[in-house]
C-alpha cells in the first residue's frame, strides 16, 4: 500500500500549499476513497495522463504506471470504490 499513501501525502501536500481550506484525503474515509478514486480516473484521462500530448510516451507509461498501481492497491484496499477510466 505505500504507494497508496505516497500518493494520497502528495495531493494533501498539494492541497495544503493551493487550498485556503484544505480539504485533506483520509483513506480511512470511504467518501475519500471515492474521492481518491474520481480524481484517479480525472488523471488517467487521455488529456490529463498526457497533458493534451506534451508529454512523451516514456513519460506517459511511466505516468500511467504509477497511477494503475495506485488504483490496484485502492482496491484492494476498498473492493467497493468505482473506477471508469481504469479496468
Amino acid at each position: 500500500m505505500k504507494d497508496l499513501i505516497r500518493y494520497v501525502e502528495q495531493k494533501n501536500a498539494w492541497y495544503q500549499l493551493f487550498d485556503k481550506k484544505p480539504n485533506y484525503l483520509d483513506l480511512d474515509k470511504p467518501a475519500d476513497r471515492q474521492r481518491i478514486a474520481n480524481i484517479i480516473d480525472s488523471e488517467l484521462s487521455p488529456e490529463n495522463l498526457t497533458c493534451d500530448g506534451e508529454l512523451s510516451i516514456a513519460q506517459v507509461r511511466a505516468r500511467r504506471a504509477v497511477l494503475v498501481a495506485v488504483a490496484k492497491e485502492l482496491l484492494k484496499f476498498d473492493p467497493s470504490v468505482k473506477f471508469y477510466e481504469f479496468n
